[in-house]
């Protein structure tokens, strides 16, 4: 399973990113060999418009099946749930540790935006 986090650094030790479209990187992590793909998101972080949009878009390239992150917009959302890719948000800690938890089931989804548009 690949699992797409928002984070403030470049590895799993690194804290989970607030902000899904404009987090300064997301990791896509590969739970089954342990592989972590990284994303350098500033140039969507910066984005004057659309951020949330290109970074999911990113995202579902990347064939996630799930995105944990801190908070998600509507329009980011929409584009994930259009892929199929479930989002877990009001996500803090760790990535390694939030991907843990997610596999444990402590991590719930949900079914809608937790934020509105250009937070």
């Amino acid at each position: 399973m690949k699992i797409a986090v928002s984070s403030q650094g470049r590895d799993v030790t690194s804290e989970v990113d607030p902000r899904f479209g404009r987090a300064k990187y997301i990791l896509v992590v590969e739970t089954d060999t342990g592989e972590v793909e990284m994303l350098d998101n500033s140039k969507n972080a910066d984005a004057l418009r659309g951020a949330g949009i290109q970074t999911a878009a990113w995202v579902a390239d990347q064939g996630a099946t799930a995105l944990i992150t801190g908070h998600c917009g509507p329009n980011a959302f929409d584009v994930l749930k259009k892929a199929g890719i479930r989002v877990a948000n009001n996500a803090s800690g760790t990535v390694k540790q939030v991907v843990a938890d997610f596999l444990d089931g402590k991590l719930p989804t949900t079914d809608k935006a937790d934020v509105q548009g250009g937070w």
